[in-house]
């Protein structure tokens, strides 16, 4: 099984998004954590916008980068350039992976829900495609 650590500045977000999705994609075949440089809370409209998609991301919390550096990680997904500069230590093999998307919630007001949901379609195809890539394939040559 493979663990996968989704890093982004707030973790209230685009990391939580990704988390659920790359959980949903992988199954059983990975573990997969979010956490933040600087967290904050889960944003409500994050997880508004996975609801809509049917992956329920309510019991995600936002946690700490630091409390995942003792955790065996096969892959360090940052998903900001902020966080990517921030990246801590990690003693570990895991390979790093950077992928950034906008921050929704710095959209105006208005367009705030429509941006979340640009951002979640983005994130959704990425993490498919990850999971693809990196942990299903992987797994039928093992």
């Amino acid at each position: 099984m493979k663990n996968i650590l989704v890093l982004c500045t707030g973790n209230s977000a685009r990391s939580q998004m990704a988390e659920g999705y790359l959980q949903y994609f992988a199954g059983d075949r990975a573990q997969v954590y979010s956490a933040g440089v600087a967290p904050h809370g889960v944003n409500p409209l994050a997880i508004l916008v996975m609801a809509e998609d049917g992956i329920d991301i309510s019991h995600h919390t936002s946690n700490h980068a630091d409390e995942y550096t003792s955790l065996p990680l096969d892959y360090v997904i940052t998903v900001c350039d902020n966080a990517r500069e921030q990246c801590p230590y990690f003693p570990s093999t895991a390979k790093k992976v950077h992928h950034s998307f906008t921050d929704p919630s710095h959209a105006p007001d208005g367009d705030k829900l429509a941006q979340f949901r640009v951002v979640r379609h983005e994130i959704k195809a990425y993490s498919q495609q990850f999971i693809e890539e990196n942990v299903t394939s992987q797994a039928t040559h093992a």
